[in-house]
């Protein structure tokens, strides 16, 4: 018993009170292991009062739509017809110095020898093409036929491998406005893209050159972008109904107005290419005076500096230009029945009429307007 006014060891726990060894090891790890439980036991409601966080069970669908299936089998079907062209061209920089630029299109396979349909501007100037079929394929080309006044070109690969599959060809005669279309290409270089649309118009024009314009164009709201160039627009059974060509946008992208030549003329002209370099041109035999002083003097129509020997035009007695004179002559200012402004406008209904068919001319001599029957053909160059 302890004496009073002496105050005792306060009770701090038998196994706490020696400060030495092996037993305050044990004892200081029995604490940690308290406290840790301590705050298990804390957090454990929190953890207990979260919602799952797992993946949720994919709700099962139905077979695709037949709008979608029809779709699905015509991107499909055709894909592996679409090109991807990549182009390299010099042009002179500053102080006659060289710069290598680069462009890239679209085409399509045309036969199983291995040529390519594409735009003209994809090519133009080339010093080397390149075309990648499926990824990875890509293939060395050379150009074999260019068609400047109709922006079409035709290339060949150098080492055409077996299995090619040529696009299905169709018809743009029957076309109707609100059909629908699809385009392939490969916009900004993402191949293979596939945009939808309807026939937006028919019978648009498109300048190409200084001396046609192509005419029976097809207008679409599928998106055609940068890239899209030279690739096919397509009609729902799959079969090329036009190369896509233009965008019609101040800032170079789709703005709902995409241009197309259409595959009639396309089905004329590439075989001409692959078989002569180049395509004929509609005439009847006349050099037509320069349509910038034409537009200056204010006159609409083709006015004739000369009529060639033997030719069309001379049979019929088209009358030229007479400079000493002044006298006009004759101005063509129609054919067929329809109207044409400027020499561009007249090689594209020459060309809608044409090679080695008849047109009648509408033309002006003297303030009196009269009809000539004349044949169109080849111009000679």
């Amino acid at each position: 018993m302890a004496r009073r006014g002496r105050p005792g060891p306060v009770p701090i726990g038998p196994d706490l009170r020696h400060n030495s060894g092996m037993k305050s090891g044990k004892n200081f790890h029995r604490l940690a292991l308290l406290l840790l439980a301590a705050l298990i036991a804390t957090a454990a409601p929190a953890q207990r009062g979260r919602e799952s966080a797992g993946p949720r069970a994919v709700t099962p669908r139905g077979p695709l739509a037949p709008s979608e299936q029809a779709l699905v089998r015509l991107f499909e079907a055709v894909a592996p017809s679409v090109a991807a062209i990549n182009t390299e061209r010099v042009e002179l920089g500053g102080f006659f110095d060289e710069e290598v630029s680069r462009a890239a299109g679209s085409g399509f396979v045309w036969d199983e020898r291995g040529h390519i349909v594409t735009n003209y501007h994809v090519v133009e100037n080339a010093r080397s093409v390149q075309v990648q079929l499926d990824p990875g394929r890509k293939f060395a080309a050379r150009v074999v036929g260019v068609a400047p006044d109709y922006d079409l070109a035709v290339v060949k690969l150098v080492d055409a491998p077996k299995g090619l599959r040529p696009i299905a060809i169709g018809t743009s005669a029957d076309l109707k406005i609100g059909q629908s279309v699809y385009a392939i290409g490969n916009p900004f270089g993402l191949s293979r893209t596939l945009t939808a649309g309807i026939v937006s118009a028919l019978d648009r024009r498109l300048p190409t050159t200084e001396v046609l314009e192509v005419a029976g164009v097809i207008q679409t709201d599928a998106a055609i972008n940068p890239g899209n160039s030279g690739g096919p627009l397509l009609d729902s059974a799959g079969r090329l109904i036009g190369v896509t060509s233009a965008i019609r946008s101040p800032v170079a992208a789709s703005s709902g107005v995409g241009l197309a030549i259409p595959v009639d003329l396309v089905n004329r002209i590439v075989p001409q290419l692959i078989a002569r370099g180049r395509a004929a041109l509609p005439s009847i035999g006349i050099v037509p005076v320069d349509p910038d002083l034409v537009s200056r003097a204010g006159i609409q129509g083709v006015v004739i500096a000369r009529v060639q020997r033997g030719s069309p035009a001379a049979h019929a007695g088209l009358k030229p230009l007479d400079p000493r004179s002044g006298d006009l002559g004759d101005v063509i200012v129609a054919v067929n029945g329809h109207s044409v402004e400027s020499l561009p406008e007249f090689g594209a209904e020459l060309d809608r009429v044409g090679i080695d068919r008849d047109a009648e001319l509408t033309v002006i001599r003297d303030g009196h307007e009269r009809h000539v029957r004349v044949k169109v053909v080849a111009l000679e160059r």
